[in-house]
């Protein structure tokens, strides 16, 4: 599993004991905290994964819903 990946996992975990409990404003916030994490582990890792000339890639919506990669 990688470097950042097991809070996922204790956030699911914490989430069941509260749905199996009746805590459900409680489960509902760890599903939300859950997309939260998964947002920045999933940035972390594009930010590992830029490239090393400094351009960052940026994703714009091109037609048919497909994208088009630019650099800035």
């Amino acid at each position: 599993m990688a470097q950042n990946e097991w809070i996922l996992d204790v956030l699911s975990d914490l989430n069941a004991f509260a749905v199996e409990n009746g805590l459900i404003a409680l489960a509902e916030q760890l599903d939300d905290t859950k997309l939260i994490a998964a947002a920045e582990i999933a940035s972390i890792k594009a930010e590992v994964r830029a490239p090393g000339d400094g351009n960052k890639t940026q994703y714009e919506p091109g037609p048919g819903g497909l994208g088009k990669h630019q650099h800035a």
